[in-house]
């Protein structure tokens, strides 16, 4: 697995101090403007935020408490939204996708600039809609937090003892199945077919 994969996870315990640049906002922007996109529809779209400026301060405001007392700290918070889609279940789902592939993209590209990405649905969509006058065919779904780690010494205990858990998932072997659902894939001794 790529370093940018096996190093990344979501931690909260950021240096309130710390900045980013345009040009890197940018480059994690143009990540998730780049991720693939169902039917070449390109449902996202982005509210952006800079610790500072106006669409930061909203964006801190629609946190709920979970999240309100770390992710202000970010250099920069990224709302991202997609098509609604109400009448259309299929075009909905993939709305959806598309907004995990692009959030996905956008966390490798701050973790390779050195920042870390933390996604959050802890956040009041409603309050969203209303303070950034959101249309109603799109629909908020993701708030993207980035910034840098702190020192573990300068951020609140709590914060501290959760950013120190280890980062676990479930083994292979529960999740990825072959012939029948629920029968392993036998990742390390399956037989793989000439030329590839």
């Amino acid at each position: 697995m790529h370093e940018l994969i096996a190093s990344r996870r979501s931690a909260r315990g950021y240096d309130p101090d710390a900045t980013i640049s345009a040009d890197d906002l940018t480059s994690i922007l143009e990540a998730g403007r780049w991720a693939p996109t169902w039917g070449r529809v390109q449902p996202v779209r982005f509210m952006v935020g800079v610790r500072g400026d106006a669409t930061f301060t909203g964006l801190t405001e629609i946190l709920t408490r979970g999240n309100a007392g770390w992710a202000p700290a970010s250099a920069a918070l990224v709302l991202v939204c997609t098509a609604a889609e109400p009448d259309d279940e299929k075009a909905r789902t993939y709305a959806a996708v598309d907004v995990g592939l692009a959030v996905s993209q956008m966390i490798l590209q701050a973790q390779a600039a050195g920042f870390n990405g933390h996604p959050m649905a802890g956040f009041d969509p409603d309050a969203a809609r209303a303070r950034f006058a959101i249309p109603d065919e799109r629909r908020p779904l993701v708030l993207l937090g980035i910034g840098q780690i702190a020192d573990p010494e300068a951020v609140a205990p709590d914060i501290r003892e959760r950013d120190a858990r280890p980062r676990t998932r479930l083994p292979l072997d529960e999740v990825a199945f072959a012939d029948t659902w629920g029968s392993p894939y036998p990742a390390n001794d399956r037989p793989w077919p000439e030329g590839i």
